[in-house]
């Protein structure tokens, strides 16, 4: 079986840009999610994934990710995801033998940044680089549906006019 092991943080100042050795651009696509399950679909700069994660406990989850035709991923993306697209810019940034991953989100999440490390085992020791702030792995508030989801309400929020008739 397929296993991320996968912690993440809030990204407390920029140095972390100076050490930058690859830059990916990225939109993911939700399919679907259902108690913690969920089927998401992935283009980077010329490649397209579509993947399937369990439930998470912690920091490790069931992955299941399987290279697809770039048109079958557009089609996805138009077809099957309501909308619920997000787009990132991925920072890869080597530290202490680990590569972490810091997302730069545009679009509806433009301004959130968050930093992400996948690790070989769920007890790996790990050292946190100085731009490191507080970790968000086991926080709902910082998963991606939940973070599109606020974000979607406060924007309908901003755009209406008063109450409903």
């Amino acid at each position: 079986m397929g296993l991320e092991i996968e912690r993440k943080f809030l990204v407390t100042n920029e140095k972390w840009k100076t050490s930058v050795t690859q830059i990916i651009r990225i939109r993911d696509g939700l399919i679907a999610n259902d108690k913690g399950h969920k089927a998401r679909v992935r283009i980077t700069n010329t490649r397209a994934t579509i993947a399937l994660k369990g439930r998470r406990y912690g920091a490790i989850r069931s992955e299941f990710e399987y290279t697809i035709p770039l048109s079958d991923a557009e089609d996805m993306m138009r077809v099957m995801c309501d909308g619920r697209i997000l787009e990132k810019v991925r920072h890869c940034v080597p530290y202490a033998g680990a590569i972490w991953n810091v997302d730069v989100y545009e679009g509806i999440l433009s301004g959130v940044v968050i930093a992400e490390v996948e690790l070989g085992r769920a007890d790996q020791e790990l050292q946190l680089p100085d731009w490191i702030g507080p970790e968000v792995t086991a926080d709902p508030n910082y998963r991606k549906v939940n973070m599109l989801a606020r974000r979607s309400a406060d924007d309908r929020e901003k755009h209406s006019t008063g109450p409903l008739s």
